[in-house]
């Protein structure tokens, strides 16, 4: 059984620099995505960010050039560096995993089986 725990949120600036981090426990499949997204107050969930278990990367077109996702096999966790954080990142965060369908990490939230709580970012 896979569990994900969030940390790292707070309140910041515009301007400034939050890194969120998703600590795993419990086994993923060989082929697997992680992913980060963001529920905005009033709003659906969304994609961030996403990676796979060869540790290629893919986007929201919102965050490009200002979001970094990585993971650290030897901790198993998962990170999402935020530069430039604007108010429109205020949200809930939460990671999420899944299987790699097609070698593809999608940010359909149904291809995704295990997610964390969350964790808020307040840009302000």
């Amino acid at each position: 059984h896979v569990q994900l725990v969030e940390s790292g949120g707070g309140s910041v600036k515009a301007g400034g620099s939050l890194r969120l981090s998703c600590q795993r426990s419990g086994y993923l499949w060989k082929t697997y995505c992680m992913a980060w997204f963001r529920q905005r107050p009033g709003e659906s969930r969304e994609g961030v960010g996403a990676i796979d278990h060869n540790g290629n990367t893919r986007y929201a077109e919102s965050v490009k050039g200002r979001f970094t996702v990585s993971k650290d096999n030897t901790k198993n966790t998962l990170y999402l560096q935020m530069n430039s954080l604007k108010p429109e990142d205020t949200a809930m965060y939460y990671c999420a995993a899944g299987f790699a369908r097609n070698g593809y990490c999608s940010f359909l939230q149904s291809n995704y089986n295990y997610w964390g709580q969350g964790t808020q970012v307040t840009v302000s």
